[in-house]
């Protein structure tokens, strides 16, 4: 986990094939789609998601030239508790892909040993953390 917000559990994810991918979690794990949240949680997690997504974006400005973008997901078609995808992008991805939904990504990609989350993702790791708490600072 890289912080608690307001309504979710900000997490790096455990693949790490576009460097910076995290993950929102709600809070409530019964929690199954956006509308379930009353409106003021669900603005509340919106706005976890976008402090999120910003903090994945400078870091990845920082840490790669070839940063190009953010994207950010809301699925919920395999697991059934809210939660949001932020997805950097970049320069140097596979022309096949970069202009493509991350899932569409070949399966062997989210399984390989390379990109398994560990020690050597902890700059990237902490780097987030540390936007995410600046981010909250001036909120």
């Amino acid at each position: 986990m890289l912080r608690r917000l307001t309504s979710a559990f900000a997490a790096i994810g455990n693949v790490q094939f576009l460097p910076g991918y995290s993950v929102l979690l709600v809070d409530e794990p019964d929690v199954q789609r956006l509308s379930d949240l009353p409106r003021p949680k669900r603005m509340s997690f919106l706005s976890d998601m976008d402090q999120l997504g910003e903090a994945v974006e400078r870091t990845c400005r920082r840490l790669d030239p070839a940063f190009r973008r953010v994207n950010l997901e809301i699925l919920g078609n395999t697991d059934p508790f809210l939660h949001a995808h932020i997805w950097p992008r970049f320069n140097w991805e596979p022309a096949d892909v970069v202009s493509a939904p991350v899932w569409l990504y070949p399966r062997e990609r989210w399984s390989d040993e390379q990109f398994r989350l560990g020690p050597q993702h902890d700059v990237l790791r902490d780097t987030i953390s540390g936007e995410l708490d600046q981010l909250r600072s001036v909120t």
